[in-house]
């Protein structure tokens, strides 16, 4: 159950993110990342990062390049300092309409809000059917990776670690 928990959190993180067609790659080391689930009793999920330039890169085009073949519109505007993100994806039976944030830099500290509808899909506990849910992402860079470390190494706040990069290679083909 922790480990689908966790699976399904890393999922989330790349997956917002990713929605955005070209994202700038993040500094190589030590992010420390908050997700939180707004209107809802969860606690905030934190996870600890280790990544380089083309990890970074890899994964985006990994967790979010699978994204393109299911969906239907993904808008990407930049304005100054902040990144703009709307998408229409869809995912067997389930249809997210999403749009997000993305203010900072990616250098040092930057904050992904997320603002999201589901149609269809399985039930989530906590959300109503068609409910505008919110999420936040807070990301801050905190120096090199730890020593033992390698990039796409991921630690999560129960003391649960994974590398997404193993986790890639475990998907199955795309047809």
């Amino acid at each position: 159950m922790l480990r689908h928990l966790a699976i399904a959190a890393v999922g989330l993180l790349f997956t917002a993110p990713a929605l955005a067609l070209d994202l700038p790659t993040r500094k190589a080391g030590l992010w420390e990342l908050k997700m939180i689930f707004e209107g809802r009793n969860l606690p905030p999920t934190v996870m600890k990062h280790c990544t380089d330039a083309a990890t970074d890169k890899l994964m985006n085009a990994n967790f979010g390049g699978s994204n393109e073949q299911h969906c239907s519109k993904q808008d990407m505007k930049t304005s100054g300092g902040t990144i703009t993100i709307d998408s229409v994806c869809k995912f067997g039976d389930m249809t997210t309409t999403s749009h997000a944030v993305v203010t900072g830099s990616f250098d040092s500290a930057y904050t992904i809000k997320v603002a999201s509808t589901r149609q269809g899909g399985l039930a989530v506990p906590g959300v109503a059917p068609g409910a505008e849910t919110h999420m936040t992402i807070e990301a801050k860079w905190s120096g090199p990776c730890a020593a033992g470390q390698k990039p796409g190494d991921v630690i999560m706040s129960n003391g649960m670690s994974m590398n997404v990069l193993d986790m890639q290679k475990m998907r199955p083909p795309t047809r």
